[in-house]
């Protein structure tokens, strides 16, 4: 295509610009990273790594800064394609102004994941599927499990468990390998994921555990992972992204009520489900509106050689990142019609000339 350009979220700073990056050059662009203004030091060390590596200067290049760095990708006329994760908001506004300039867009949104147990769930291994989805990374991922449903007696056999387990759960510096969940990234993130728990607490959700100030060490912006029971489809602490460690448990009694939860979302990046049912897999992965689906998997991101599958308003475009579509992305097709008359054969049958 040419030059491409990437503009890349906060949470996985080094991750999610190598969704991008290796694919752009190998088709053969040059690539234009704009990283969140938030922590733009992986870029630097991914730039500086990049150039050891003997790739000639220009053909990868950063742009730091925040919306008006945003704004002049997007007015670039040399910019052929743009590679986005980000918000839904922010997505949708990158994907209209970028296709109306005649660019090619791909543009991941937010999400709000649903995990469902089965009653014949394996208890261990699901709640350790559960807490790993719903609190590492401090739920700070477009693929955290942020949505619990319970079918039937799924609820009283995996909740005390779950409960017990979230309790336990130690939060301090993300670099002490002690440490089960570390802060999010601000204070400002701090405050608005504490409000989160406060407004489905109004809506008539019930604190199951988390939710207060934690009692951690030095300064920092720490929520104590949280489970909120009673909640329901409609509200805002199940339809709406927190990006932070919160759980919302919302009890059904049959696979096609929990199925009916999920679809009514406006969102459809990922799903997982945990049984022991083959014949429930196969009407839930084939009923969900959900891009990535997984089984007995609490995170059901895939992996790098099948694409990263978002449906709904969590993607924006047409080819997704990963795999084949990321090629597709970052190339144009060119179709080559030939014939060659230096071996002195006639025509064949299937040209026909004046």
């Amino acid at each position: 295509l040419g030059v491409v350009a990437g503009i890349t979220p906060f949470n996985f700073p080094a991750m999610v610009p190598l969704w991008m990056i290796p694919m752009a050059l190998v088709c053969g662009n040059t690539f234009v990273l704009k990283p969140s203004e938030r922590d733009p030091g992986a870029s630097m060390l991914l730039a500086d790594l990049i150039k050891q590596a003997g790739v000639p200067d220009g053909v990868f290049n950063v742009v730091h800064g925040d919306r008006e760095a945003v704004d002049a990708i997007l007015a670039h006329a040399d910019i052929k394609a743009i590679s986005f994760v980000g918000s839904t908001p922010i997505a949708k506004k990158i994907y209209t102004v970028g296709s109306a300039s005649g660019k090619r867009v791909q543009a991941l949104g937010g999400a709000k994941n649903h995990m469902v147990v089965m009653p014949d769930a394996v208890v261990d291994k699901t709640v350790n599927g559960i807490i790993g989805s719903a609190f590492g990374a401090a739920g700070q991922r477009c693929m955290a499990g942020s949505v619990l449903v319970t079918v039937g007696a799924a609820y009283e056999r995996v909740m005390p468990s779950l409960i017990e387990r979230t309790k336990a759960l130690s939060l301090g510096e993300g670099l002490d390998e002690s440490v089960d969940v570390g802060p999010v990234i601000s204070a400002a993130a701090c405050t608005r994921i504490g409000e989160a728990i406060e407004r489905g607490v109004g809506e008539g959700a019930e604190l199951l555990v988390g939710g207060q100030a934690p009692d951690v060490d030095g300064d920092g912006s720490f929520v104590a992972p949280a489970i909120l029971g009673r909640v329901r489809p409609e509200m805002a602490t199940a339809r709406e992204e927190i990006f932070g460690p919160v759980l919302s448990v919302i009890e059904v009694e049959t696979l096609e009520e929990a199925i009916a939860a999920i679809n009514q979302s406006s969102f459809g990046n990922g799903v997982s489900i945990f049984t022991e049912s083959g014949a429930a897999v196969r009407r839930f992965r084939h009923d969900v509106e959900v891009g990535m689906i997984g089984v007995n998997v609490g995170v059901a991101a895939p992996v790098a050689f099948f694409p990263f599958s978002g449906w709904k308003d969590s993607f924006l475009g047409d080819l997704h990142a990963h795999g084949p579509d990321a090629v597709d992305f970052f190339t144009r097709k060119k179709t080559v019609t030939s014939r060659f008359f230096s071996d002195g054969q006639p025509s064949g049958p299937f040209f026909v000339e004046s």
